[in-house]
């Protein structure tokens, strides 16, 4: 009878110490639901129903495509092995409720938890979703997840019915649907489009590029700045907040000199062939779909060397924190380079535009950067030793890399041609670069209260 208790008693302080251990991290549920609604698609792309019976020819969808489409749409990514125009109608609404899901992440899940009567909302759940606001404008939990949820219906309704309106103007024979879908896949970022040459078709029309550049650009803002912008329109705030006003800078200018950047370097080459408001348009465009969207207007394999350098570097940076954008973010971006260009005060703070950016927030930029970094690399190197190296191969595997680790979804026409391996590395990718560097490589450690001062240690620099 003793050792049956005792049994019962370790067992059960077994238990303990595994339900602590994932109570120390909010980043494991954000972990186990990317990775079960993953599994979830992956499971439903698999149905013979998702699979356009005029694709019969082709065979049936593999288990590891399957799942690299379901990676991709969760992790609002956009790359895809097979052309989204071979599923079936139900395959494409399967991909684009993943889209959706994915691009609320945790937010949806906690959403439908708390509207449950009675339930108590946790503390992992309520330091998630207080992650995509600052101090100063929300703080309950609930409110900020309502907010959410109705300011992304609404957009992408807005976004549905304006699009599905142009489309029927451009004789798309499933005009509404095609609204719907592209709404939903710019709005989260994703880049996925039922078209069997995407939206290439359609650069030229203003109208249809307009409606995508903007549901982008709003996706890619985040919540907080979203808000902010509709409270100081309405006259309920005298000002935007700091965090608001550095994301709008850092967006327009790195929108409107890439777009500069891209004119003049492809109007006599790539644009040659445009008129001057086409390749307006198409640089613009190519300015903003590298914010983590991934709708290929013009062929990306077309763009010179410096296009497709200048389009990697926006592909990294990304959007606003807080939002359905992934990369490294523009915030991060400047605190980097105020690190790099301004000198701190005695603690370490920086001041700039009547604020004080403290040295704990541009230490947290800096180390956030170097994990990106050295991820990035990690990625890099397993593709290069799944796909090897050839003429032409490394520009498309760091491009492939990049656009998988920043969500992006843009390719070098690459993608279909990755071996079982390759595929395993760019899941990878796409699941880092949209759970997150802390989530996936660098768990939550305990803080530890040191009870001795010990001497400085010297090191030096440069």
């Amino acid at each position: 009878m003793d050792q049956r208790i005792q049994g019962m008693v370790k067992r059960s302080m077994g238990k303990g110490r595994i339900a602590n251990f994932f109570q120390k991290s909010d980043a494991l549920y954000l972990l186990a639901f990317f990775m079960l609604l993953i599994g979830l698609g992956t499971a439903l792309l698999l149905l013979p129903a998702a699979w356009a019976p005029g694709k019969a020819a082709l065979g049936k969808l593999k288990p590891l495509d399957a799942l690299f489409t379901a990676a991709s749409a969760v992790c609002v990514t956009g790359l895809s092995t097979v052309s989204i125009a071979d599923f079936s109608r139900l395959g494409q609404i399967i991909l684009i409720c993943l889209v959706q899901a994915g691009g609320l992440g945790i937010i949806s899940v906690s959403s439908l938890l708390m509207a449950i009567p009675g339930y108590r909302i946790a503390l992992w759940q309520r330091n998630v979703i207080r992650g995509f606001y600052v101090d100063g404008l929300e703080y309950q939990p609930r409110r900020i997840a309502r907010n959410i949820i109705a300011l992304t219906l609404g957009v992408e309704g807005l976004g549905m019915l304006l699009l599905a309106a142009c489309f029927r103007s451009a004789g798309v024979e499933d005009w509404l649907f095609m609204g719907l879908f592209h709404s939903i896949s710019a709005f989260c970022n994703a880049g996925f489009s039922p078209f069997a040459q995407g939206i290439a078709p359609y650069a030229g029309h203003a109208p249809i590029m307009a409606v995508l550049m903007a549901l982008i650009v709003l996706g890619g803002l985040g919540f907080i700045v979203m808000q902010d912008l509709g409270m100081r329109l309405a006259g309920q705030k005298p000002c935007l907040s700091y965090h608001s006003r550095i994301v709008l800078a850092m967006t327009a200018g790195l929108i409107l000199g890439g777009a500069a950047l891209f004119w003049l370097i492809e109007r006599n080459r790539l644009f040659a062939a445009m008129t001057p408001g086409q390749s307006l348009l198409a640089a613009l465009f190519q300015s903003v779909s590298p914010r983590t969207a991934g709708f290929e207007g013009v062929p990306q394999a077309g763009l010179t060397e410096l296009s497709k350098m200048l389009t990697g570097i926006l592909m990294l940076i990304g959007g606003a924190p807080g939002s359905i954008a992934g990369g490294i973010k523009v915030t991060t971006v400047f605190v980097i380079a105020l690190a790099v260009t301004r000198q701190g005060d005695g603690c370490g703070d920086i001041k700039l535009l009547r604020h004080r950016i403290t040295a704990s927030t541009i230490n947290q930029g800096v180390v956030y950067f170097l994990k990106a970094v050295i991820l990035f690399l990690i990625c890099v190197a397993a593709l290069f030793v799944t796909e090897g190296q050839g003429e032409g191969k490394t520009d498309a595997i760091i491009f492939e890399t990049i656009s998988a680790f920043s969500t992006v979804g843009l390719s070098l026409n690459f993608t279909a041609s990755l071996s079982a391996g390759g595929k395993l590395v760019i899941i990878a990718a796409m699941f880092a670069g949209r759970v997150g560097l802390i989530a996936l490589a660098f768990p939550a450690m305990r803080r530890r209260n040191y009870a001795v001062t010990y001497p400085e240690g010297s090191i030096l620099l440069g």
